[in-house]
């Protein structure tokens, strides 16, 4: 029989706690197809060596619901593991001179620690790193299968290169120009790229984004916006005097007649013919690789160009129309080429006055009325003039007909087009998963035979200098063609780490599986049921996660669509309003705080501070006020031994179950906001609002205090007895040490681990009288409290006769009464 200590000690109560979970191997996850099941995944850490607060703060909402779902009796997995390839570790390892893996594998034992620290309940059974080779194996094997189906293709590239990390980034790895990580401005660089053709699928990952209800509509509105599908026009300019043609693309074709240039990439063939003999175009085609082709950045830096002396036919009108190189124009996008429309596109308004190039207005507002196009640009729909056959067209009909004109003359054709482009995947760094293909002089580039899986990366290697080390290895890059045998060369480019964050989700479902990528118990397993992190990976790991799970489907390793049914992205941790950094010296240790408070007490700050997609300020003092209320629950505990004695006489023979009925109207009243506050609770377990379900125990807990000091009766030990018992499975998920401990010294039932949510007894809300609001003419004027099996005619003349009312309603006639039942009853009165 376990007994408390008078003090409330936190640190060695969780240690014990800690402790007996590792050896009943408590939170170790098994597949029973018979049972629901509930997958709850937090986005894995890079192993950086410390957490954070914003680490702290992700995995306890993670746990929170976890824990909680499991108590509403779902077979719950809840993994970890570490997002463990990349530049941080092939940076450190330069700076500290140690070896990336061995950095790596130190770092995730110290984040190991601290993590079982806070009692998160993990299977750490299926821990994984993705830097080993039992998991990118198999990364290397899909790809290709990519590779077979089509999916996969190298070509030359302009890319963004780090010219300190030695690199290429992603568009969404610049920030204002400049690398994200080592801050150097980026240039624009053409390499050999190996690709993916996710645009293979951006239809269906921009329409099944609507079966998505249970993410926020923040994220999905940025994946629309990043995939940017957009209906229009492809038409053809010709070039002058040449046999060249110019394709653009534009969804306003019902602007055509108001073209008065083209504009064209620096990268266009014409631009590059049109820089031949003239070296003011060389060198503005040389100052526009640095450009950033983020289409935030294109719309607010300032537009610059230069005249090709090139001129295109305009292909209803056959006006001329000058060519100019634009740096806002971006090659791949489109065919290169913008037909540019100054009265009605503000880039293009911004560019011809920059240019004193000419401004032809072809739409004007559907309501009539001057528009000045000369100082800005009408770009709204509304009616054609100054366009031939088509004038007084709505733009709507315009379009329509306009582009059923290009078609039948064969001078274009309707097009859908997308932002979105194939996700180049080549990084030249040491430290990632090595591409699993081999160059032949003889057969060309082949994939490495899949027996030969892994191509493992050596690790036993001193990075000296950014770049990639594999290149420069010919014990790695040395090798036979799989195809013919004889010598050939590996490629030295290691993937995109967002390749290995991608379909790790899955592979925690089947981690132990040597055979295979994935098996039965991946399709058991996913769909990721609730999915925790932050918004900053709305358009880089969520839709490259989205897009492998559609492929593992086609490849039948999948059962599901999409791989994360809900999806919660949590607030940032502040502290003096600003995000918590090193350079700004307000970070807060976790560890520190573990150490002075418990990691209960940490856990319940953070669930109570803010909701969870809320920024959460830091507070020393809300620390402070968590851990008072976590001692005054161990002291009432300590001081209420009624609880304890109640279970244990239970244990040892049944009690008779009070009457309640037969209880006075106070106990009945006590019981009743018990339950009020457990259905709230309830509701808002549900709906992740875990800050109120804290405000609420925090109420229970004074309604004990308040209970306690009553004089003793049947009915106040019961109801004690049953609050703590609500109480504690309802702080359980929040703060297990303390309640694990509680529960089991109090003599309650088995482990907490093992027992449900408690449930809400409808009796218990039931009243003999409720309170109505009583509005005259709609306004609040009073309440009135009547039986909850009253008439309606009585509760009529009750409203009237109230002593608050009467003065609002005087000698008026009451014209009409409005009631709704429990609630409110609404006096309509006139003169």
């Amino acid at each position: 029989m376990e007994t408390l200590s008078e003090d409330y000690q936190p640190q060695m109560l969780e240690t014990e706690i800690q402790e007996t979970w590792f050896a009943k191997q408590a939170y170790k996850a098994q597949e029973n197809f018979n049972q629901e099941k509930f997958y709850c995944l937090s986005m894995f850490p890079y192993p950086s060596g410390q957490l954070h607060m914003g680490h702290v703060r992700n995995y306890t909402l993670g746990d929170v619901i976890a824990r909680y779902q499991r108590m509403m009796g779902k077979n719950v997995l809840q993994p970890m593991g570490w997002d463990a390839f990349g530049l941080p570790a092939e940076n450190a390892a330069l700076k500290h001179q140690v070896q990336p893996a061995e950095w790596t594998k130190t770092n995730i034992e110290k984040m190991r620690e601290q993590f079982q620290r806070l009692g998160f309940a993990f299977d750490w059974h299926r821990e994984f790193a993705t830097c080993d080779p039992s998991y990118y194996r198999w990364e290397q094997w899909f790809f290709i299968q990519l590779y077979k189906k089509g999916l996969v293709y190298r070509k030359n590239a302009t890319v963004n290169w780090d010219p300190v990390d030695q690199t290429v980034l992603a568009n969404e790895q610049v920030v204002n120009g400049c690398g994200w990580r080592s801050g150097a401005p980026i240039e624009r660089k053409e390499i050999n790229q190996w690709f993916i053709k996710i645009t293979d699928y951006a239809d269906e990952l921009l329409d099944d984004l609507d079966t998505l209800d249970q993410w926020p509509e923040q994220v999905k509105t940025m994946q629309r916006n990043w995939v940017g599908r957009s209906q229009g026009v492809e038409l053809h300019f010709q070039v002058q005097d040449s046999d060249e043609i110019i394709t653009a693309f534009t969804t306003r074709v019902d602007t055509l007649f108001g073209v008065s240039y083209v504009a064209i990439a620096p990268q266009h063939p014409i631009a590059l013919q049109a820089a031949r003999n003239n070296p003011a175009i060389v060198d503005f085609i040389e100052h526009c690789k640095n450009i950033k082709v983020a289409e935030a950045e294109l719309a607010t830096m300032e537009k610059l160009g230069i005249d090709t002396s090139f001129y295109a036919i305009h292909p209803l009108t056959k006006e001329t129309l000058p060519i100019w190189i634009a740096n806002f124009v971006v090659m791949d996008y489109g065919a290169g080429a913008v037909m540019s429309v100054p009265a009605h596109d503000e880039r293009d308004h911004e560019f011809a006055l920059k240019y004193q190039l000419n401004i032809k207005p072809v739409i004007k507002p559907q309501e009539g009325g001057d528009f000045d196009y000369q100082s800005k640009a009408f770009t709204d729909y509304g009616v054609l003039f100054n366009s031939q056959q088509f004038d007084n067209l709505s733009s709507e009909q315009a379009i329509e007909d306009i582009a059923n004109v290009f078609e039948a003359e064969g001078l274009g054709k309707k097009q859908i087009n997308y932002r979105l482009r194939d996700w180049g995947i080549s990084r030249q760094r040491y430290w990632g998963t090595p591409i699993p293909m081999i160059h032949c002089e003889q057969c060309g580039t082949v994939p490495v035979a899949e027996d030969d899986l892994p191509v493992k990366l050596p690790e036993n290697i001193n990075v000296d200098k950014p770049g990639s080390t594999l290149a420069s290895m010919p014990e790695f890059y040395q090798t036979t063609c799989p195809e013919c045998g004889q010598a050939a060369k590996r490629e030295t480019d290691t993937f995109d780490t967002f390749m290995e964050s991608s379909w790790y989700y899955a592979r925690f479902a089947s981690f132990n599986q040597e055979k295979a990528m994935l098996d039965d118990r991946a399709r058991y397993w996913t769909p990721v049921d609730q999915y925790i992190g932050g918004i900053e990976h709305a358009v880089m790991h969520l839709l490259y996660a989205r897009f492998f799970h559609k492929a593992m489907r086609d490849l039948e390793l999948v059962g599901s669509d999409e791989p994360f049914s809900r999806l919660l992205t949590q607030g940032m941790v502040l502290k003096d309003g600003a995000k918590m950094s090193k350079s700004k010296g307000n970070i807060v240790d976790p560890n520190h705080l573990i150490e002075a408070y418990g990691a209960d007490t940490v856990r319940l700050f953070i669930m109570f501070a803010a909701p969870p997609e809320q920024s959460l300020e830091w507070s020393d003092s809300g620390v402070a006020g968590s851990f008072r209320f976590l001692n005054r629950l161990w002291q009432f505990a300590v001081n209420n031994a009624s609880i304890k004695d109640y279970n244990h006489e239970c244990k040892a023979e049944a009690k008779p179950a009070l009457n309640w009925s037969e209880a006075s109207s106070h106990w009945q009243d006590l019981r009743r906001q018990i339950f009020q506050i457990l259905q709230q609770a309830r509701f808002d377990y549900e709906r992740l609002q875990f800050n109120t379900v804290v405000s609420g125990c925090m109420k229970l807990l004074n309604l004990m205090e308040n209970i306690a000091q009553q004089k003793s009766c049947d009915y106040k030990t019961y109801l004690l007895q049953e609050t703590m018992s609500i109480l504690l499975r309802l702080l359980a998920p929040i703060v297990p040490h303390i309640c694990c401990k509680l529960w089991t010294a109090l003599e309650y039932d088995n482990n907490i681990l093992e027992v449900k949510m408690p449930k809400v007894i409808s009796d218990a809300l039931k009243t003999d009288l409720v309170t109505l609001v009583v509005q005259v003419n709609g306004k609040l004027r009073g309440k009135i409290e009547v039986a909850a099996d009253a008439e309606e005619k009585a509760i009529q003349q009750k409203a009237l006769n109230c002593p608050k009312i009467k003065p609002h309603v005087g000698d008026k006639p009451c014209k009409k009464i409005i009631y709704v039942p429990g609630k409110l009853i609404n006096l309509v009165v006139g003169g």
